[in-house]
C-alpha cells in the first residue's frame, strides 16, 4: 500500500477495493463512514473538499497515533473541533491538515519499519530540524515538507 493509502487508513477513510486490492482494502467495519470511500486521487480530493467526517479526528486519536493535545497543536483547536463535531464534518482546510499529518506519520512508519519507532522519532527533537520535534513542524505545509525531506534522506541512508 502506498503512503497516501496508509495515511487514509490512519484516519479511518475507506479506499475502495478496486484500487487497493482485496486484502489491503479497509474493511467496512473499520471505516469512519461507509460513504467516505474513494478509489483514486480525484476521489480523495473530492472528499477533502467536501470535508472529512469529524469522526476522522477521533479515529486517529483512538488509534493512539496522535494525542488530543497534538491534534490541538497541529490540526485544529479543541474548541473548533467541538464545533465541527456538531456540524459533522471538518472544513476542507482542516481535512487537508489532518491528511498532511497522517501522511507524515505513514511515511515515518515506512522509513522506521514500526509504528513505535516512528512515533518516538516524530516526538524527539532533532538537530537536522534545528532542534525541533518533527511533529511540531506539521502545523504548516512548509514544516511538513521539511519533515518529509528528512524522512526521505533517512530512508535513503543519507546522514540527517
Amino acid at each position: 500500500m502506498d503512503t497516501i493509502g496508509k495515511a487514509t487508513r490512519l484516519i479511518g477513510l475507506n479506499m475502495s477495493k478496486e484500487k487497493q486490492g482485496g486484502e489491503n482494502a479497509i474493511p467496512a467495519g473499520g471505516t469512519v463512514s461507509s460513504d467516505a470511500g474513494f478509489s483514486d486521487a480525484r476521489g480523495l480530493l473530492r472528499i477533502i473538499r467536501e470535508g472529512f467526517p469529524a469522526a476522522t479526528v477521533a479515529f486517529i486519536v483512538d488509534s493512539g497515533r496522535l494525542s488530543p493535545v497534538e491534534v490541538d497543536r497541529v490540526v485544529l483547536p479543541r474548541k473548533t473541533l467541538a464545533n465541527r463535531r456538531k456540524v459533522g464534518t471538518l472544513t476542507a482546510e482542516q481535512s487537508d491538515r489532518l491528511l498532511r499529518v497522517a501522511r507524515i506519520i505513514a511515511a515515518a512508519d515506512e522509513v522506521f519499519g514500526h509504528a513505535e519507532k516512528a512515533d518516538a522519532w516524530l516526538r524527539r527533537a532533532t538537530s537536522a530540524l534545528s532542534g525541533e520535534k518533527p511533529l511540531d513542524l506539521l502545523d504548516t505545509e512548509e514544516g511538513a515538507r521539511e519533515v518529509e525531506t528528512l524522512l526521505t534522506r533517512i530512508g535513503h541512508g543519507i546522514a540527517a
